[in-house]
């Protein structure tokens, strides 16, 4: 069982820690234009441009989660055929709201003119961005389908290969268009364009070679049956509200920490990406839970089951362990890492206390995600991030006053914790009762 969660773990961590990669290469590229001061508004933009694209992509990954877990259940029971439908319902989907977005572009982005300040024209120059950017919309949401079904599929290299390819196909693309063609900002937009359009097209062969076969078994009328969409739909909205309730708490923690004093809004957002370090390791178990468990609920063993449950939770409380002793050790290295302000490293330090304590209240709830997608239980999923959020928010109403930033960070730790020992709860008769 180690080996297998392991298998399908490590090549989704390794997919994870690709991910910033794109923003880092773009905002890498920008940086160098110019040579008059004007580069830092490339940066500024390509910041926000990223942001408003990750900002709505983000609320689409039940296409990925919710199709993974579909899969895996049907993986469980030998259902090819149902496999087959599930991955043309989520791309059916995907191709929908892709083009929902590209029609409603500028709608879009009136609406962020409302709330994001167009400061020396850098979101001008953003939008500018967004507006190719949004382009590659199909088959970024088409590769959140086909990666679902990749995990339900029990495959989790195949993505792996994939996010490393769009990579090295985006670096490649944005320098030649920025470097050769002089195309500054629309260069680096065009760039991660093709690199997305050619993920897809990798993606499809990578497909046709290796599931080709099952090819026979598509039936777009069957995989748009009414009843079967209803439960997709359920599944998803439940995903939906999740991810709508994270992202809350998260962009909450942003706007208050910009409204305390200087320099914490800082010093919150360089801790908080060592709370993003750890999700990646996470939720490359997480994505292992979908698979493993999604199989096994759907072929009805329940001993393999909870033997799954089980060994997940004590690779969860392994890698926790190993990430306090890091932070606990490591922690001033890692934030001279991310700044050199020694004024914001200071500050920092009254805080790690925090960040120490966010791989032992997390890894559970992180984990339970994945488990709960697997079986498609997401309603306890939701349940539980309902009760952590509104937890969240009254903690630190009630003690800001009095403790102001460290109001905060109690109820970022309570959030985390909440949502584990109540996902715990709600799911235990579900998973371990006999």
């Amino acid at each position: 069982m180690n080996k297998r969660i392991l298998s399908l773990a490590l090549p989704n961590i390794i997919t994870n820690i690709t991910v910033p990669l794109l923003g880092m290469v773009d905002t890498a590229i920008v940086g160098h234009l110019d040579t008059h001061g004007s580069s830092l508004d490339y940066i500024g933009a390509i910041a926000i441009g990223s942001m408003i694209i990750n900002f709505i992509y983000w609320n689409f990954g039940f296409l990925r989660m919710g199709t993974s877990g579909f899969t895996a259940q049907a993986y469980g029971k030998r259902d090819l055929k149902e496999s087959i439908n599930i991955l043309s319902r989520a791309l059916s989907i995907a191709l929908l709201i892709a083009l929902l977005l590209i029609l409603l572009q500028y709608p879009i982005s009136l609406l962020t003119r409302q709330f994001i300040e167009n400061k020396n024209s850098v979101l001008d120059l953003a939008l500018r961005y967004f507006f190719i950017v949004v382009w590659a919309a199909p088959a970024t949401l088409g590769m959140y389908a086909l990666k679902g079904w990749l995990i339900g599929m029990q495959d989790s290299k195949t993505p792996m290969y994939i996010a490393i390819l769009i990579n090295i196909l985006n670096i490649f693309f944005s320098l030649l268009f920025v470097i050769k063609f002089k195309m500054k900002i629309e260069g680096v937009a065009l760039g991660t364009v093709i690199a997305q359009y050619g993920g897809l097209i990798t993606t499809i062969i990578f497909w046709q070679i290796k599931y080709g076969k099952l090819r026979k078994y598509i039936n777009l009328k069957e995989s748009l049956n009414l009843p079967k969409m209803k439960q997709f739909f359920k599944v998803n909205t439940d995903i939906f509200l999740r991810t709508t309730c994270l992202i809350l708490v998260t962009t909450y923690f942003t706007i208050a920490s910009s409204k305390m004093e200087y320099p914490l809004l800082a010093v919150n957002a360089i801790l908080m990406q060592l709370f993003t370090l750890f999700s990646y390791f996470m939720d490359g178990f997480a994505y292992a839970s979908e698979a493993l468990c999604g199989k096994y609920y759907g072929a009805k063993d329940k001993s393999n089951l909870k033997k799954s449950v089980k060994y997940i939770l004590r690779w969860g409380l392994i890698i926790s362990i190993i990430f306090m002793i890091l932070y606990y050790f490591f922690g001033e290295n890692l934030l001279r890492l991310l700044t050199d302000k020694e004024n914001v490293i200071q500050a920092s330090k009254d805080y790690m206390i925090w960040v120490l304590l966010i791989p032992l209240t997390g890894f559970v709830a992180f984990l339970y995600d994945g488990i709960l997608i697997g079986m498609t239980k997401t309603q306890i999923m939701r349940n539980a991030i309902f009760i952590a959020t509104a937890a969240f928010f009254i903690i630190f109403f009630s003690l800001q006053s009095h403790y102001g930033n460290t109001a905060l960070w109690i109820g970022f730790i309570t959030y985390l914790m909440g949502r584990s020992i109540l996902m715990v709860i709600f799911s235990y008769k579900t998973i371990f009762s006999t």
